[in-house]
């Protein structure tokens, strides 16, 4: 297995080939071992295989193509709404509207989005995590009916490979590595980390294509700038008061 995960990639392109129920069950119920906090189980999972709720889901992952292209679509989402009905039913006072339970929630919705594409390529099937999730996460909302206190975290396809697309770069181990404390980077360190990076054929094309100076540049002033950042962390405490997850 660790050398399958070495060698892993993102698959975009699917074969029109249908997942089959019991492998999809399978998969997810076995993925539902993950660690999890306090033994709470704070997740559920929508599961999206008909082609109108994928053009419905379409818009709020800005029409990237994987999404109509896959057999199957998984939303995993942070659920208090399940146990919090529990506590009521079972008269105990639940407490958990406020953010430290939606980053529980959260960290439990993605060490299960996680062993599940572990597991799923374990089988030969191909993933893609889709980072837009908590970009659009009222649309996303909206279009699966979640409740008060269920919030999207993450979607991601799934299906047959219908690609071998070039395998992402990484950064070296010692990158990302401190014994026993965390080391700063120094100038010389972070030159070393990145060199490999910055000398591949494909980002000096991105910083030339966009008329950048550095690889950087083209991340803090195309990709991720600044103002999208802010305005899309401005939503999202918007949407998680709405969802009952901030006072």
């Amino acid at each position: 297995m660790i050398n399958s995960i070495k060698e892993r990639r993102t698959i975009r392109k699917y074969l029109q080939k249908d997942i089959s129920v019991d492998l999809l069950n399978d998969l997810l119920s076995a993925s539902f071992r993950a660690s999890t906090t306090g033994g709470m189980q704070l997740y559920s999972v929508v599961v999206t295989r008909n082609n109108d709720m994928k053009e419905v889901l379409s818009p709020a992952h800005f029409n990237q193509p994987m999404i109509k292209g896959a057999p199957v679509v998984l939303t995993f989402c942070a659920d208090f709404r399940r146990f919090t009905k529990w506590c009521e039913q079972r008269k105990a006072n639940p407490g958990y509207n406020n953010f430290m339970s939606f980053m529980n929630a959260a960290m439990d919705a993605l060490l299960v989005a996680q062993t599940f594409c572990t597991l799923a390529e374990d089988e030969g099937l191909g993933i893609c995590y889709l980072g837009t999730t908590t970009y659009n996460p009222q649309m996303i909302i909206d279009a699966l009916k979640l409740p008060e206190l269920v919030f999207p975290i993450t979607t991601i396809t799934v299906g047959y490979p219908n690609e071998i697309p070039t395998q992402q770069d990484r950064l070296p181990f010692e990158a990302l590595i401190h014994d026993e404390e965390y080391h700063d980077y120094t100038p010389n360190a972070i030159d070393s980390i990145y060199k490999y990076k910055e000398s591949l054929e494909g980002n000096l094309k991105f910083v030339e294509d966009n008329q950048k100076e550095t690889l950087a540049q083209v991340f803090t002033d195309i990709r991720y700038k600044k103002s999208d950042n802010e305005y899309m962390s401005e939503n999202l405490m918007k949407v998680l008061k709405k969802q009952g997850f901030c006072g």
